[in-house]
């Protein structure tokens, strides 16, 4: 019996016409499979390649220091295999180095892309440090030869030279200059009877886990237009158009100590930590412990802000996005004025209140002597992505205020809250899944003229842009003017 007939074809009659079709049909599809993968290589000069971005640019990066990868895809998009005879850096002395699909290399010839496909190539960047105070731009260009034709694809970085400090303990009085960007390892500790000041326009980054730790005091004083930066050493992508400065967890942040006093931080931006800036508790309400003016801290994988049994002063400060309460109090005495508690915190879900105050009612209180919490809150703004702005959400009996407070809480006005707005969107400009924070208001904003300007005293009167909160009549609410 044929294998023919096995199968159910018969021979006979027309089946043995149909048993031939039937062998042709089958042989058909393997006669054609060669041409449907061709490997034919044309040399036509119209066949060119086309590129994933025009640009590679590595942004601002440190001198003596290797960067990250960058990623370059070259595609191919002619129907026929191209050949591309050379691919090389221009400059012979190139800060730049190449890896051509997965070979490393200084030049490259003969390097085949299939119809239709693509290749990658990876770069890096390494500049040597040099005397220049200001960032200083290196550029190159990356040449493709395909078929005679040349094909550029530009490559830049701007160096920066660098001040590091590692293991610093500053014993004395220091300060520390704009001049150049300070790469900050490990612990900068800020002895007992040392003062630290840090100048306008200076910019402290931190390496993954450093800290600064102050037992003596802290003098950050920016101007506005010359804000101090404090921020992780990570200036590169983690995904296109998103930066590994918008990840909390960046760094440690700042701890101020039991036995720190007098400082304060005007201008700073403050950015990417992981428990943010944390006020040990001092027992000593005496003593001014922090007074924070025109501030932004922002995005910590904890709080931005605890504060345990101290006395803690902010004027026109934002605070935003946390994975924990943006702002946690406990017990202290505080003066909040035309600050902003907000949170649109992205990697995270949101269970805690904004604004969280521990240690204020007598039914609270911990096992402890120190006194109850004492505080006013004044033409602020309480409003977040989740919808309990604040614990505890009842205070009367409190020695705790809110005075001309946008809430996002449908509640009412007592003892305790006065003249407060509920549950209006203030209309931040903030677009969250854009990675768009701005806590500026929009013009048609419940929060713009319902401020108190009996509030306001020299260290409020400006917002941190610099605008003047009185213009228009009545100041807003929150930490912007407009």
């Amino acid at each position: 019996m044929s294998i023919l007939r096995k199968i159910g074809f018969s021979s006979n009659g027309l089946g043995k016409y149909s048993a031939v079709y039937i062998l042709l049909f089958l042989m058909f599809p393997m006669a054609l499979l060669p041409s449907c993968i061709s490997d034919d290589i044309t040399d036509s000069p119209s066949a060119t390649l086309t590129f994933s971005t025009d640009t590679v640019n590595f942004g601002a990066i440190f001198t003596d220091l290797g960067t990250p990868t960058a990623r370059l895809k070259v595609y191919n998009r002619n129907a026929k295999g191209v050949n591309i005879s050379s691919i090389r850096l221009r400059n012979s002395e190139s800060p730049f180095r190449l890896n051509v699909d997965g070979v490393s290399g200084d030049s490259f010839s003969d390097v085949e892309i299939r119809g239709n496909d693509s290749i990658y190539v990876f770069l890096e960047c390494f500049i040597k440090a040099d005397d220049s105070n200001e960032p200083f731009r290196i550029a190159d260009q990356l040449e493709f030869v395909t078929n005679g034709v040349t094909q550029d694809v530009e490559i830049e970085a701007w160096g920066w030279n660098v001040t590091r400090l590692k293991s610093l303990t500053v014993e004395d009085d220091m300060i520390l200059t704009s001049l150049r960007p300070y790469v900050i390892f490990d612990t900068l500790r800020v002895m007992p009877g040392a003062t630290l000041k840090v100048e306008p326009g200076a910019w402290l980054l931190f390496h993954d886990k450093a800290q600064m730790e102050i037992q003596g005091s802290l003098l950050a004083i920016g101007e506005p237009g010359n804000f101090i930066r404090m921020s992780g050493d990570r200036l590169d992508d983690i995904l296109p158009d998103v930066a590994y400065d918008q990840l909390a967890g960046q760094w440690g942040g700042l701890n101020f100590t039991q036995e720190s006093f007098g400082n304060r931080m005007e201008y700073v931006n403050m950015r990417s930590t992981v428990s943010g800036l944390r006020v040990d508790s001092c027992g000593d309400l005496s003593k001014n412990k922090l007074t924070l003016v025109n501030c932004w801290l922002h995005n910590s994988q904890s709080n931005v802000l605890n504060s345990k049994y101290s006395a803690v002063d902010a004027y026109g400060c934002c605070f935003s996005e946390a994975a924990g309460s943006v702002v946690k109090l406990t017990g202290g005495l505080h003066n909040f004025v035309q600050c902003t508690i907000a949170n649109a915190y992205l990697f995270a879900s949101l269970h805690q209140p904004n604004l969280y105050l521990e240690h204020c009612l007598p039914e609270n209180m911990e096992d402890n002597d120190q006194p109850l919490m004492t505080a006013n809150f004044e033409n602020g703004i309480v409003w977040g992505e989740i919808g309990d702005p604040l614990y505890p959400g009842e205070l009367i009996g409190s020695n705790v205020f809110m005075l001309n407070m946008l809430f996002k809480a449908n509640g009412s006005d007592d003892e305790n809250f006065i003249n407060c707005v509920w549950n209006e969107d203030p209309l931040y400009n903030t677009i969250r899944e854009d990675y768009y924070f701005d806590y500026t208001l929009q013009p048609d904003s419940p929060a713009i003229g319902k401020g108190n300007p009996a509030y306001l005293n020299s260290e409020s009167l400006y917002d941190m842009l610099g605008v003047y909160r009185l213009l228009n009549g009545l100041p807003a609410l929150g930490a912007y003017a407009e």
